[in-house]
């Protein structure tokens, strides 16, 4: 199963985007900051980090950042409202995907659906 960790500090949110993804077939762990996403990142791995960008004590950026040193073929996805917000994340994590609030729950599943497109497949074809 593909596992994603979801950094969200809006709890409505967060619940929102856990119950879509399960729903989809991820496993999900959730926390509203990413100082409280850190120790997961270093305990377990994770397919994704799924973050909005920002957040109190550690910004979705600053995140990324440390998620690429501890575990590098994590890939990762900002969701942000902020326009601004969205230009910075692209200079200091270009390799990640964006995507602007507000968005439609099914648009969350199938960007990350996009994703893991081919690791999907393989699944589904392995003996």
């Amino acid at each position: 199963m593909i596992r994603i960790l979801l950094a969200e500090d809006d709890e409505a949110m967060r619940t929102y985007l856990v119950r879509a993804l399960e729903q989809a077939g991820y496993g999900v762990d959730a926390v509203d900051r990413g100082t409280e996403a850190v120790p997961l990142l270093e305990a377990n791995d994770y397919d994704l980090l799924l973050s909005d960008i920002v957040m109190p004590e550690m910004d979705g950026i600053e995140l990324a950042q440390r998620c690429a040193e501890i575990s590098p073929r994590t890939r990762v996805m900002f969701i942000t409202g902020f326009a601004a917000v969205t230009l910075k994340a692209s200079r200091e994590a270009p390799r990640a995907k964006m995507l602007s609030k507000p968005f439609h729950l099914k648009d969350l599943v199938l960007e990350v659906d996009r994703i893991f497109e081919d690791e999907k497949t393989e699944a589904h074809f392995r003996p």
